[in-house]
């Protein structure tokens, strides 16, 4: 089966690409290639293409890669009916969603001794005092002072 895809070509760090035609089971760098479709340079973004005999390789079959299929469409390339073109949102689907941490259920903790529970309760009483000792020095009236005329 053909395909049409980019081939890597430049030198290091700046990249620019041959649009290609060859034997799905060749990787790009293999050699081997049927036809050169043209080329694309990502930096000026200039892309030239052979619509014409881009046309014939898709009627006979090419199967496109999802960025080349892009190219085309912005050369206004007629794609067959039976290319699938890429989701442009940028969003891919999760495989599994119900793996994912946030969507898991929360655990339940295991109840702590009664010991440690009245350890812990000593440093937090400590902590309400002090709370109430801040807010009489602002001036706002605190928990106990306004319960004391309602009694």
């Amino acid at each position: 089966m053909l395909a049409i895809r980019m081939q890597r070509t430049g030198r290091k760090g700046y990249a620019s690409f041959r649009v290609i035609v060859q034997d799905s089971r060749f990787s790009p760098t293999s050699g081997r290639i049927v036809a050169r479709l043209g080329h694309h340079n990502p930096h000026t973004k200039e892309t030239v293409i052979d619509a014409q005999r881009a046309e014939q390789y898709l009627s006979q079959g090419a199967q496109p890669s999802p960025r080349v299929v892009k190219l085309f469409k912005l050369q206004k390339i007629a794609l067959p009916a039976w290319v699938k073109e890429p989701s442009i949102d940028g969003k891919r689907s999760v495989k599994n969603p119900d793996k994912l941490r946030k969507n898991r259920p929360a655990e339940e903790t295991a109840p702590e001794p009664a010991a440690a529970e009245e350890t812990e309760a000593a440093p937090a009483d400590e902590k309400s005092a002090d709370e109430a000792a801040k807010t009489a020095e602002a001036g706002a009236p605190s928990a106990e002072t306004e319960a004391a005329p309602a009694a």
